[in-house]
């Protein structure tokens, strides 16, 4: 059961980088690009979770992958709220 929810959860995430990208594709806007890799790694991520049944998802690898996602997505907010040059 722990392993459908994991692909449950990479599907997901895999359709909303592509929800985002299609936006990033209109408006050329970094914002919606940094949050769509955001959900793609978070998308590997959850896919090798779910193959590797052994591994725990507090592990220093998956963790470290889950921190750069959040920093993509800290990163576009910070980016896109900085004052104009």
């Amino acid at each position: 059961m722990n392993q459908m929810l994991m692909g449950a959860i990479a599907v997901a995430s895999l359709i909303a980088g592509l929800f985002f990208f299609k936006f990033w594709r209109h408006t050329r806007d970094r914002f919606f690009l940094y949050f769509a890799l955001s959900f793609w790694l978070e998308a590997i991520n959850r896919f090798a979770l779910g193959l590797l049944a052994g591994f725990h998802e507090d592990g220093v690898l998956f963790y470290s992958v889950r921190l750069a996602a959040y920093a993509l997505i800290l990163l576009a907010i910070w980016q896109k709220n900085r004052p104009p040059r």
